[in-house]
């Protein structure tokens, strides 16, 4: 009768809790990313302050661009919906740099300037096209503000954790060990948790950004039309774990057809070494300090992304390190039959 029940109130929780646990996974991993700078903050400036420095800062540099965004977003998707309805909807002439982009930029500014002059007429003719892309626009639209509400929640969630920080750790560090029945694993899963996260906070996205970084450079450099939108192309596709080379191959094609040989001699030298330094800053930042083995957390970052998204790009690693982890003690703590070993010792 009492396990009954305990599992009907566990049950009932879960319903409760259910629709909270992506966001309390997200504070989770932006605690642990933020608590060494709550840390180093604290030392200065007190923990009190500390934690509202942390909160204002993020809501300042990554929420209020994130609201501004949507915001925009919105109003020009409300704007271009009321203008297909009234049927009072103009396109500009394409920009003259349309017609210079690689491969498809000819085709697509013909068809644009094709499409400016008669636009009711081109409606028309893509009318089932315009009804289903104007419904994925309100669905965008709609996601977009639940993506931003959710991740001010966990934003804040997560800093209620880093103010508490000491707290949170004791009792991850003590519910641990309950279920590990050790002091020492316990202690070493919570290690394991934390460093997996922010070596992949750091050998993922990190990398991704310095690659993007390192390539926007040149696209900046060369005047590549669009250079702010292939960085973050680059930047994009750094985190899904598709090589940049991928981009920055047929970019490197355009330059020479377009630029003198020096500087797109330069520019194809400087570019084709940062799209793959990813090769060489990859195994040295990601699980870094880790005693997992780097191919186990690269295996957990990809299969965790296609599963859960960008929260699987921490979630994944995790797991499969704890599981590695605990695969290994339960490996370390076998024995090994005598006949075995006499049947492996040489003769």
């Amino acid at each position: 009768m009492q396990l009954g029940l305990l599992a009907l109130l566990v049950f009932a929780c879960a319903r409760v809790i259910a629709p909270f646990v992506g966001i309390l996974a997200w504070a989770a991993v932006l605690a642990v990313l933020l608590y060494p700078l709550h840390l180093w903050l604290a030392r200065r400036i007190g923990k009190t302050w500390s934690a509202w420095l942390i909160g204002i800062a993020g809501v300042v540099l990554a929420v209020a661009p994130m609201v501004m965004l949507t915001a925009s977003l919105s109003a020009a998707i409300s704007s271009l919906i009321t203008d297909l309805q009234n049927h009072t909807l103009t396109l500009p002439p394409p920009p003259p740099g349309l017609a210079e982009l690689p491969f498809v930029g000819e085709r697509m500014s013909a068809s644009w300037a094709t499409a400016a002059e008669n636009v009711p007429a081109t409606l028309a003719q893509h009318r089932s096209t315009v009804r289903s892309f104007t419904a994925s626009l309100v669905a965008f639209a709609g996601k977009m503000a639940t993506a931003e509400l959710a991740f001010i929640l966990s934003f804040v969630i997560g800093t209620i954790l880093v103010a508490y920080g000491e707290s949170v750790t004791r009792f991850t560090r003590r519910l641990a060990q309950i279920l590990t029945r050790s002091a020492d694993q316990g202690s070493r899963l919570v290690g394991l948790t934390v460093s997996t996260i922010r070596g992949v906070a750091l050998g993922i996205v990190g990398v991704a950004a310095i690659q993007a970084a390192l390539l926007g450079v040149g696209f900046f450099l060369i005047g590549l039309p669009g250079a702010i939108l292939v960085t973050l192309v680059v930047f994009l596709l750094g985190i899904v774990q598709v090589p940049a080379v991928i981009v920055s191959l047929p970019i490197i094609v355009y330059v020479f057809m377009k630029e003198p040989l020096t500087p797109a001699l330069i520019f194809g030298v400087w570019t084709f070494v940062a799209g793959l330094s990813d090769n060489f800053l990859k195994p040295l930042l990601l699980g870094r300090g880790s005693e997992v083995p780097m191919p186990v957390i690269l295996i957990g970052v990809i299969g965790g992304m296609v599963v859960d998204g960008l929260l699987g790009l921490f979630i994944g690693p995790v797991l499969l390190a704890v599981a590695y982890m605990l695969f290994m003690e339960w490996l370390r703590g076998q024995q090994v039959p005598s006949s075995i070993d006499t049947e492996s010792a040489p003769s």
